[in-house]
């Protein structure tokens, strides 16, 4: 799909596709995309291999996908406020070794979320080059986790990682927009950084070597404004 768009830009790219669209002060379209779910983190680990001791935590990230609502303002030419609220499956894979009864074992945890986000994006763009533009974008974005086992008791047979069901992150990225005869379509990559600790530390085996939490997610992203 994504070809197939490309190719038809190159082929209207002198005809200057859609002039009424710069006319417009309000914009509005979808996204979708794939991110990949990631954790910035503090440990502390135990340092003998005592019975019942954690001894590595390896975090991996894992991928998923998100859909969300377009809608921009044009202050400027070059200058647009986007809020795009969105609905985002992520998911990371916690990797525990840790002795028990003095053997190493290894357990992992698949952590789910559900997210709806509600990011406010400053867009700075180029000038239109024909059916062509580039620009950068960042802001601030609050996400509720609908997943979140927060108050879900936890057993080391079924280990929990609790994290809290509200996140604030800041956003930063770029991409670049196309002109087609009758919408324009959009290529945009953002990473976001979490600004709290979203652990819930509640002392339990496999929560207690973890010091802190804060998400990491990077998206990729297909935009389509009308």
């Amino acid at each position: 799909m994504l070809l197939v768009l490309l190719c038809k830009t190159a082929a209207f790219a002198q005809k200057g596709n859609y002039p009424t669209f710069d006319r417009k002060k309000l914009h509005f379209g979808f996204a979708l995309g794939v991110n990949t779910g990631d954790f910035s983190y503090s440990l502390h680990l135990a340092d003998s291999l005592n019975e019942d001791s954690i001894q590595s935590i390896t975090i991996k990230r894992q991928p998923g996908f998100n859909l969300g609502i377009i809608g921009s303002w044009d202050i400027h030419e070059t200058v647009h406020l986007r809020f795009i609220p969105s609905l985002s499956f992520q998911e990371r894979l916690f990797h525990y070794e840790y002795y028990r009864k003095g053997q190493l074992d290894i357990r992992e945890h698949r952590l789910e979320s559900t997210n709806l986000d509600f990011p406010l994006l400053l867009k700075l763009r180029t000038k239109r080059i024909i059916n062509f533009a580039a620009y950068a974008i960042g802001g601030v974005q609050y996400s509720l986790d609908l997943a979140s086992q927060h108050d879900v008791e936890q057993t080391n047979a079924d280990p929990i990682v609790k994290i809290k069901k509200h996140d604030f992150a800041y956003q930063v990225g770029g991409g670049f927009d196309f002109w087609l005869p009758y919408f324009k379509f959009g290529i945009e990559l953002k990473l976001s950084n979490g600004l709290r600790n979203v652990t819930i530390p509640d002392g339990t085996f496999y929560m207690k070597p973890i010091n802190y939490l804060k998400t990491k997610v990077w998206w990729f992203s297909l935009t389509f404004e009308g």
